[in-house]
């Protein structure tokens, strides 16, 4: 796993979600290629698309809802390589942190988007800390950086308290 300040054009660019409850708890998705794994969501950012435009086109095409406000935003970039290489090594992605405003009821990952079958199968609020073991082995290490990083605006969020101003561990 690379963090990067620049963009590397032997990557894909890409937004990370983690997206937390009131209760400091983040949403993670099982994955329909790869049961038993489940991620944060996450996507391509378009040609022209700023990076957080693309978080909420993320959220809506993968989970079915947009109810969030961005809290916080690593710096750089955080780079994995996939598997079988394509036209890109891996991806970099930007990962931003989310407070969500809605219900539950708002999330379903089952939501065909543009014909073509969802993403996920199921979805779940767990603790922060649980995400590295639930992901995918190749995303491991960003899954550690991510944890790390927004650790303070998990443990702000489950004490009830105000997390703008928290700062990040880096």
């Amino acid at each position: 796993m690379m963090h990067l300040k620049h963009k590397n054009k032997d990557y894909r660019h890409n937004v990370g979600i983690c997206l937390f409850n009131q209760k400091g708890l983040v949403l993670v998705a099982e994955r329909r290629d790869f049961r038993g794994s489940w991620q944060m969501p996450q996507g391509g950012v378009k040609a022209g698309e700023e990076p957080e435009d693309a978080v909420f086109r993320e959220m809506k095409e993968e989970i079915g809802t947009d109810n969030g406000r961005i809290i916080s935003k690593i710096p750089g970039y955080l780079c994995y390589d996939f598997l079988e290489p394509t036209q890109y090594k891996g991806q970099q992605q930007e990962w931003f942190a989310l407070l969500f405003l809605g219900k539950d009821a708002e999330i379903n990952v089952l939501k065909e988007h543009k014909g073509k079958e969802s993403e996920f199968v199921n979805w779940r609020w767990v603790p922060l800390q649980e995400t590295v073991d639930l992901i995918i082995p190749f995303k491991k290490d960003v899954y550690m950086v991510v944890r790390d990083a927004f650790t303070p605006i998990s443990e702000a969020l489950s004490r009830g308290e105000d997390v703008h101003g928290v700062t990040l561990i880096l």
